[in-house]
């Protein structure tokens, strides 16, 4: 009889190869740029890190990931994109233009780029603001202040990106303390915040909910103060399938407070590592049972130019 090293071999090497893959740190580019509002927590002075940067480099240093950091739009080829496991978003505004932070906006290859890779199989995680980012029939940098239209769900018309992401911003009101409950801590992350997040925060209000999303975080408004909060309540967090790909949102993160919390730090990884694979979890659609209302808006106001 033949000996059978030849195979035994071959199996180990392919053993090896797996659990090298697996070992394989999570490459993380975290893009912030803003082309409508900057926010404080992503911005660079002198071209030192943001402080959401420094966060997330302490994070990535202890969960073995590799972040890059960029606001440059122009940078975005299905070749430059292909050198990462995940995306993470906290950008605004019309990302094909200049707009506020006067980096490079996106081409209209780097935008076709950017779908490609998610709906290929790429993860996507967006932060606070990446759901004030390319608004349905808006376009332009700066901050657009006609926004009668964010008062109104399109379904099937809204804006290509917003249908990736599963939601879009409204607007907010005031900063306060309110609840964020959670409505699935098995979710990778969410355990570390308890039944809910009792914190001062600005709180957005949100429209245009993929039917498809697995719900992580709901807005409790009642006892909310100001018009924008006068409405059933809605998702904050989220995770859902799109194509191939895997996309989570987390509305939380304006203030430096939030980001130095360990329930925000824990959600951001456990977000992070879902959406590049690392780790698994159940995310059947879930926003008819946990927010069944949520498509009902606000009143608009009167201060919302038409």
């Amino acid at each position: 009889m033949k000996p059978r090293y030849p195979r035994l071999f071959i199996g180990l090497a392919f053993a090896a190869a797996v659990i090298s893959a697996a070992a394989a740190p999570l490459r993380v580019l975290y893009f912030t740029k803003s082309s409508g509002w900057e926010h404080s927590a992503i911005q660079q002075s002198n071209n030192a890190p943001s402080y959401s940067e420094k966060v997330l480099a302490k994070l990535a240093a202890g969960h073995d990931m590799v972040l890059t950091v960029s606001k440059d739009g122009s940078l975005f080829t299905p070749a430059y994109l292909a050198q990462f496991d995940v995306l993470v978003f906290y950008t605004s505004g019309d990302l094909t233009s200049t707009g506020t932070d006067r980096y490079p906006g996106l081409t209209g290859t780097g935008v076709q780029a950017l779908f490609d890779y998610v709906a290929g199989g790429g993860g996507f995680v967006g932060l606070h603001s990446t759901s004030d980012t390319f608004h349905t029939n808006e376009r332009g940098g700066g901050n657009n202040p006609i926004r009668l239209p964010r008062y109104h769900n399109y379904g099937e018309a809204a804006d290509r990106f917003v249908k990736m992401l599963g939601g879009e911003f409204i607007r907010h009101g005031k900063q306060q303390v309110a609840r964020a409950i959670v409505t699935d801590p098995k979710f990778p992350g969410f355990a570390a915040a308890g039944a809910e997040v009792n914190v001062q925060e600005e709180w957005y209000t949100l429209k245009e909910f993929a039917p498809d999303m697995h719900v992580l975080l709901v807005m409790n408004t009642a006892g909310m103060e100001g018009g924008d909060y006068q409405r059933p309540n809605y998702p904050l967090a989220w995770a859902r399938p799109h194509g191939k790909g895997r996309v989570t949102y987390n509305a939380m993160g304006h203030r430096d407070d939030v980001w130095d919390s360990a329930y925000y730090q824990s959600m951001l990884v456990g977000q992070i590592e879902w959406a590049g694979g690392r780790v698994q979890a159940d995310i059947t659609p879930n926003l008819a049972q946990v927010a069944p209302d949520a498509m009902k808006l606000q009143p608009v106001p009167a201060d919302v130019k038409q």
